[in-house]
């Protein structure tokens, strides 16, 4: 069990892409599955995928805001939301950040926990990554850290993203 106001260590490595995936495509998931844009979500919708894909990685950032500061940044039209869907249950999330001129930051990305191990997340980040690409962008960068699912960092990877800084820093948590 984790306890408010602790901070926790953390390996943070900032990762870029300067073109578009080169990786393999891959195949389509068994079963019904859909990645749709999230138009203005609600705050409470929002906060659902992020609080229950980020639990086990101690996401805390957005926990931060209010419900009126939350809306404004996730409904900003410079701010995408896709979710990924699974017999038409949630089962991820990437949200991208097109605030900066010619880059793309994809600023959470996850999948639920019952989503994991079924071959969804190489499939989610290579249509996450396409969709940035089909804006007028130099660069698409992503971080991740030691705290987020061992296979995140090797996923980024094998899509073609390449380490460019790292980071040692703190995350204090919230109850």
């Amino acid at each position: 069990m984790t306890k408010p106001g602790r901070r926790v260590p953390m390996t943070v490595t900032f990762l870029e892409m300067t073109s578009r995936p080169s990786a393999t495509p891959p195949p389509q998931p068994k079963g019904k599955v859909a990645m749709l844009r999230s138009e203005k979500p609600p705050a409470h919708f929002y906060r659902y995928l992020y609080d229950t894909i980020g639990d086990a990685y101690l996401w805390v950032d957005r926990k931060r805001l209010p419900p009126n500061k939350l809306e404004e940044v996730i409904q900003d039209p410079r701010n995408i939301l896709y979710v990924l869907y699974t017999e038409g249950t949630p089962a991820g999330m990437a949200e991208l950040d097109l605030r900066k001129d010619g880059q793309i930051n994809i600023s959470y990305f996850g999948l639920m926990p019952e989503a994991i191990g079924r071959g969804l997340g190489y499939f989610f980040l290579y249509h996450t990554c396409v969709n940035a690409w089909s804006f007028p962008i130099k660069r698409l960068t992503v971080n991740t850290c030691t705290l987020d699912h061992p296979r995140a960092l090797p996923l980024y990877q094998r899509l073609g993203f390449t380490a460019y800084s790292r980071e040692d820093r703190f995350v204090e948590l919230i109850g």
